[in-house]
């Protein structure tokens, strides 16, 4: 009799960024069926990041339980729940700045985020729109100065948001809750500071494809 079973991948093969996200998945149901703590997972999320191999990434999930449903080996396909963020990872960003002395900015639409952009409004206002953006990393740095201006910042559902911007005399102002992060989605971190102005973060949906409407079109 044949052994049928899939064969692991070689452990000193490299390991892939969805490799890396079907692990901390794996590792956060952990968390929220009580089989790590907070500090286990912190630990283990870290090294998840950090692994190059799946030598690396094994020893992870080894001692916890295979979830029910599509295999959760590192070297399996990538599941639906990772689609939304397929393809929108990677890359060389559209542009590193964006400046607006008495007057604006505007981002928004299809660009790529780069590992790091810098926005200053200065007696002006900006806007960044993230809901259509694609991500040159994992994890991109958005440094915001606003100085008696603002800056708008919009990102959709399921991003890691971390606002880190502090105000003097202004606000960094998140109104939204994200709630949970996607598997695969990336991470955006806002920075930096506001001086008689205000930079402000909202959580708002991807608007929907145009279609054709054949009730549209008779009016």
């Amino acid at each position: 009799m044949s052994d049928e079973r899939p064969e692991k991948p070689l452990p000193e093969l490299r390991a892939s960024d969805a490799d890396r996200d079907r692990v901390v998945e794996r590792l956060r149901d952990a968390v929220a069926e009580g089989r790590l703590d907070m500090e286990e997972f912190e630990e283990r999320l870290e090294a998840a990041y950090k692994s190059r191999t799946y030598a690396e990434l094994e020893p992870l999930t080894q001692d916890l339980p295979a979830p029910t449903g599509p295999s959760s080996h590192p070297a399996a396909v990538a599941g639906s729940a990772a689609e939304p963020w397929r393809g929108r990872i990677g890359g060389a960003g559209s542009s590193s700045a964006a400046v607006a002395v008495m007057s604006g900015f505007q981002r928004k639409g299809r660009w790529t985020v780069p590992a790091r952009f810098d926005a200053l409004a200065f007696w002006g206002g900006g806007e960044l729109d993230l809901r259509e953006a694609d991500f040159a990393q994992r994890e991109v740095v958005i440094n915001c100065v606003a100085i008696m201006g603002g800056i708008e910042i919009t990102v959709p559902p399921g991003v890691e948001l971390d606002v880190r911007g502090f105000g003097v005399m202004g606000a960094f102002d998140q109104r939204d809750n994200p709630g949970p992060s996607e598997p695969g989605a990336p991470r955006v971190v806002v920075t930096g500071f506001a001086f008689w102005g205000g930079v402000e973060i909202k959580i708002k949906k991807r608007k929907p494809p145009l279609t054709d409407d054949p009730l549209r079109k008779q009016l």
